[in-house]
């Protein structure tokens, strides 16, 4: 594998994807959000990440678009896309009306004038959205609402219960070379995510290690804390197979690649755990990062009605725990919780429902620190200096 020839690859995608996040001018609805829902259009167009919108096509069981389709006349498509910067590129180009944003995203789609303030009026289940998600920052400006909470979880770390016979604890394993409890390195058997958000672990790994640098968010670094977390990731660049986007390479480097450990999705976890393999996952004493993933339309989006119509079906209880069973995430409804028959009764303190106020989530870095200053580095530069890091 020609990691430095793959990355190089990478960066060169990495600049354009952001080099049209920030070029795009979007023709911004200036009639405000839509005021009733008329008839559906027929269609409905959605990115998301791998998981999210399932039609049983995986698993019969795992279908929350055929009924939706049938009582909407709404045919539902989708675009799956594997890293934020990819959303919000394609977001960008057009002619989608629905994505489910992470923090890291959410907040650029706002910015830029790429999303419409959604009418929460024409959501009759919002109120039984968790509270601590409905007005939470990285889609509500300002008073207004940009989108509708979908669900929220972890990164965790990921390991092969064979090498590791106890779980480990610490994120330690990926960021240090060591010797592992088969008797190995843990060189070459690691891999890292490829987004620049990846940047967070690495300064929340030092936050709890190295406290004299004063980290307080891992999204918001001054030029010091930043430079540690970037000398941290070349450090693990050297014990790093894969930089990985798509959730389906990354199961595959563990069963067939001699990678054992590396911060994952729980929807990786769960379908590996599946098909029998030997896998586990923890939740590690430094804490991790997480997303809280949010449904936000386009400002221009093609089919406006439908779209509504999705957003108030993201919300039945049942697809909320069925799709927290399916993918290893929380509900943003609590009633999804006990809805489920796939998700159980003990689903969601198994997905880690009480970690909320532990988990990082996902956010844009910027320059202005959120305490007065605005010396933060801000996200390009996350970009600029995690593409170097890959390319070795």
């Amino acid at each position: 594998m020609n990691i430095k020839k793959i990355t190089t690859v990478m960066a060169v995608l990495l600049v354009s994807i952001l080099l049209i996040s920030a070029c795009s001018s979007q023709a911004k609805n200036e009639t405000g959000p839509l005021k009733e829902i008329g008839a559906g259009e027929g269609a409905v167009a959605i990115i998301s990440w791998a998981g999210y919108i399932e039609r049983g096509e995986t698993d019969p069981a795992y279908d929350w678009v055929t009924q939706f389709e049938k009582d909407t006349g709404c045919v539902v498509s989708n675009k799956v896309a594997a890293t934020s910067d990819e959303m919000v590129s394609l977001m960008n180009q057009g002619g989608f009306d629905l994505v489910t944003a992470s923090g890291d995203a959410s907040n650029r789609l706002i910015a830029g004038g790429t999303v419409q303030e959604i009418n929460i009026d024409l959501i009759p289940s919002w109120n039984t959205v968790d509270p601590r998600l409905q007005n939470a920052p990285w889609h509500t400006v300002n008073g207004k609402h940009y989108g509708v909470p979908y669900q929220w979880g972890p990164n965790v770390l990921m390991y092969n219960t064979n090498v590791f016979p106890q779980a480990p604890t610490s994120w330690d394993v990926v960021f240090n070379e060591m010797t592992l409890p088969d008797g190995q390195s843990n060189k070459g058997r690691v891999s890292a995510y490829e987004g620049a958000i990846y940047v967070a672990d690495a300064a929340l790994y030092l936050k709890y290690h190295q406290p004299d640098l004063g980290i307080d968010n891992p999204y918001e670094l001054n030029q010091t804390q930043f430079d540690a977390a970037i000398n941290l990731l070349k450090q693990q660049r050297e014990l790093v197979t894969r930089y990985w986007h798509d959730a389906y390479v990354q199961m595959d480097d563990f069963r067939n690649e001699g990678v054992v450990a590396s911060t994952s999705w729980p929807f990786q976890v769960n379908m590996l755990q599946a098909e029998g393999a030997p896998i586990g996952s923890v939740f590690p004493v430094e804490s991790a990062t997480g997303w809280a993933d949010t449904t936000m339309m386009h400002v221009n989006a093609p089919h406006p009605n439908c779209a509504y119509l999705w957003l108030e079906h993201s919300l039945d209880p049942k697809l909320q725990g069925d799709l927290a069973a399916w993918f290893g995430s929380n509900p943003a409804v609590p009633e999804g919780c006990t809805s489920s028959e796939l998700l159980g009764p003990e689903g969601c303190k198994t997905n880690g429902y009480e970690n909320f106020d532990q988990i990082y989530f996902w956010r844009t870095p910027t320059a202005d620190c959120g305490n007065g200053k605005t010396d933060c580095i801000p996200y390009s530069d996350w970009v600029t200096e995690y593409i170097a890091v890959m390319g070795g």
